[in-house]
This record gives C-alpha cells, structure tokens and sequence, in this order.
C-alpha cells in the first residue's frame, strides 16, 4: 500500500467460488446463486469505497480468502492492493492486516467486511473521523460480533496482541469480548450503530433492501413520525396533535431520559415511546430503528405540523430528482424580530438547499439508511446530514410552514441567540469536535434550553 498515505481502509472478503462461499445459503438459492451473491455484495461494499476513496487520501487493500491475485484483480480491477489474508483464525488474520497497514505507513486503519449490505462510504468516513480522538472504533453486528474495526497506530501495542487473542470468533459475545479487553487495555473506543450482516436465509430481505434504495419511481403510502424528546410536557400534546389521525402515519416518541410527564402524555395520544441515550441524533437513529414507514419525518417535540401535511409531502417525490424536503419555518410568537428570522431560515432552506432540523426534515426510509443515518455527534447532526442529501439529489421546500416553539429567542433574545448559533457553525466548519461544541452550546445557552 501507498506509504505517503495515514489513512488504510482494509477490506475482507472471498473470492465467489461456487460451494465455498455463503454456505448457509446453498440449500436456499444454491451454490452458484451463493457465489453469485458474494460477488455482488463485495461489488455493492466496493462501490461504497470508491465513492470515498475518490475524495479522500485513502489507500485501499483488498484482504481476500480463495482465488489467487490474479482472479481478483480481473474480477474487481486495478485500482486496489491485493494480498491474501493468509492463515489463522479470523483474529490472526486481522492482527496481521493491522501490523502490515502500521509498518507501510498508517495512522490509522480501519477493517470491514462484505456481508453487511447498509454499510456506506459516510460510516466508514466516520470511522476514521472518530480514531482522531478514539483508540478504537467498533462497528457492532446485530449477531453479536462486529462488521467494522478501526485503530489508531498510537494504540498499537495496548491493542495487539489482546485485542484479537482469546476470542471464539464464531460466538456471540465477539464484541462484548472486544469491549471487556479494550477497557482492560485502556483503549478509548466509541460504537456505531448496529447494523445486521447477510449469512442465512432470513437475512436476504436485507440485500434486497439494500439494492432497491435507488429505485427511480418512488410512491411513498406511510410516513414515520419520529419524535425526540426530553422533558417537554408542555408542548408534546399539541405536536402530536398538529399529526392527526390516519393509517397511512404512525408517531414514535423517543425519550431521552424525561422526568416530567412527557412520556405519560405520548402514551395517552396513541403515540408509540421507546427509550434512548442521547444526544439527539442517537435518539433518532433508534426512533428511525424501529419505524416501519417508507417516509421518515424527523419532528422536534416542539414543532406542529401543517394541516394535510402528509399530502404535501406525498406529492413532494413526484418532483425530479427529488431526494428530501422540509417544510417552511414560522415561529409561533407575534415578536417583530422573529420575522426577519422566519425569513433568513426559508431564504437559506429554499435557495441554498440547507433546511435545519426545526423545520421537520423528511426523506425516504431507504435512502436514510443507506446513507447511515443522522451522524453520532453530540450537536449539528441535522446540519450533516443535509449536507450528505445535497450530493444525493434535490432538496425541496414546501410552501407551508411548521410552527415551532420560540422559547430560545425569547430566552436569550434574538441577537444572542442567532450569534450563539452562528459561532456554533463556525466552530463546526473549524473543525472543532461536536462534544466540545455541545458543551460550549449548553454553557452559552442554559442548562434549562432544550434543543
């Protein structure tokens, strides 16, 4: 791999040999409909790397079992470095990769596989992202182990050879073993969110998922209302009012922890209520976990939808290239100031394609996830994800507005507030971390501000 290159993204996986790959599917769909199988979902993990790998100083290695090299560069081409994982289990195997990447020159190193269909070249930007401040990141599997590692090379010699020794890798505790060894190493980790992989039967439905996210036609029938929340007794029963009857909407209230009576008041409504960790992104990552909707419509707990609502969005993906939407925004406060307000967030919305998040965001189940998700970070989590749907395709604004809550203009007046908002995205363009952002936004703000 490239020397000059800090940044390695290591790829797992197997040459499509009929009878040696996806052996749990051979009595569904055969051994050369397995094989078949592996090639395209190496080929879907690929396409996901590229789009990162065209963008970003990334050296690629393809890390492969069966074939030879030849076999895999004229299946998958040029623009990668081949090399065969070798033997060992699967923790040799990338204990090795990880040496290997350190010794060419990496600072940081990231491992995935090929089985899971909804991974994206945006997780695994994050996972690089998060080895800045963390030892260890760790992508869990929804069967106990993990689809994604990344280390930094500073971590090296806590990391190895613990971390990959002493694990049944075919068990389902991989990654609760991973975790107990990284705190007993002194390695600071994050996790992502779980994500399922494609081994038996029941798991094609998520590959076929996975391959319709960018259908051409898209008639959307029923919208998840998803709802995060905390401590806001006083306006949950009129948010979820501004909703409505109806089969074609179902509201999923997420709780972050609340200690008044929001939880009670949802539950009163019809509203579904799970429970979350915060901040809110997480919150509404596991809200839109749980969803069943074809549209996801993510809504601040302080914010009333529209009349109808669901027709204007319905209508909304008949438009061309179309991708999400969100509605205009008033206040609903009769303060001068806040005109000018209302005005500056629909100029910004409509001409320069950046809703935030108080304006009720919406797009398509499919496409959400394929894109991962609102990112983990502690605040601006509307604000990035906005930006990942702008390189997807149009952003629309519909012609009627929400009306949210004006409790942080009124709290800490106008001018303080949007200069309070404004350093906030300067910070974040800085590059400054999310969690120190957040802790300044609360100090700044008031400990009794929900945003």
């Amino acid at each position: 791999m490239p020397i000059n290159f800090k940044k390695h993204l290591i790829v797992f996986t197997r040459y499509p040999e009929p009878g040696t790959t996806k052996t749990r599917l051979i009595p569904l769909i055969g051994a050369e409909g397995a094989a078949d199988l592996q090639r395209k979902m190496t080929e879907h993990t690929l396409s996901q790397v590229k789009r990162l790998s065209t963008s970003h100083e990334l050296a690629v290695e393809i890390r492969y079992e069966g074939g030879d090299k030849n076999l895999m560069q004229t299946w998958l081409g040029q623009d990668f470095e081949y090399r065969p994982q070798g033997s060992g289990d699967l923790g040799l195997r990338m204990k090795r990769s990880f040496q290997d990447a350190f010794r060419a020159g990496a600072t940081k190193a990231v491992i995935i596989g090929t089985d899971i269909p909804d991974i994206t070249n945006v997780i695994i930007q994050k996972a690089f992202d998060a080895l800045k401040l963390k030892n260890l990141v760790l992508g869990p599997a929804k069967d106990g182990g993990y689809y994604l590692i990344g280390l930094q090379k500073n971590s090296l010699s806590k990391a190895i050879p613990d971390l990959f020794s002493g694990i049944n890798w075919g068990a389902g505790d991989v990654l609760e073993k991973t975790i107990e060894i990284a705190k007993h190493s002194g390695l600071s980790f994050t996790l992502f969110d779980v994500l399922k992989d494609v081994d038996h039967p029941e798991d094609l439905m998520i590959w076929e998922r996975s391959q319709n996210t960018n259908t051409t036609v898209f008639n959307p029938n029923r919208i998840s209302i998803i709802i995060p929340a905390i401590n806001e007794a006083d306006n949950i029963a009129n948010t979820i009012e501004s909703i409505g009857p109806g089969d074609k909407k179902e509201v999923i209230v997420v709780d972050g922890g609340s200690d008044d009576d929001t939880v009670g008041i949802a539950k009163s409504l019809g509203a579904r209520v799970i429970t979350s960790a915060t901040p809110r992104a997480r919150q509404m990552n596991r809200g839109a976990a749980q969803a069943t909707g074809d549209v996801f419509l993510f809504l601040h707990a302080d914010t009333r939808l529209p009349e109808k609502f669901e027709d204007f969005i319905f209508n909304s993906f008949k438009q061309p290239k179309m991708v999400a939407g969100a509605f205009e925004l008033r206040m609903d406060s009769h303060m001068p100031g806040l005109r000018f307000i209302e005005r500056l967030a629909n100029w910004r919305s409509r001409f320069l394609k950046m809703p935030y998040g108080d304006q009720a965001i919406f797009l398509s189940s499919k496409l959400f996830h394929y894109l991962g998700g609102f990112p983990d970070i502690a605040i601006m989590e509307d604000f990035e994800l906005v930006r990942r749907l702008r390189k997807q395709g149009k952003i629309v604004t519909l012609p009627v507005p929400v009306f949210t809550s004006p409790r942080r203009w009124q709290n800490f007046g106008i001018l303080k507030t949007t200069l309070i908002n404004q350093l906030v995205i300067a910070a974040y363009f800085m590059g400054i971390a999310p969690e120190v952002i957040a802790r300044w936004y609360g100090r700044s703000k008031g400990i009794s501000e929900r945003r």
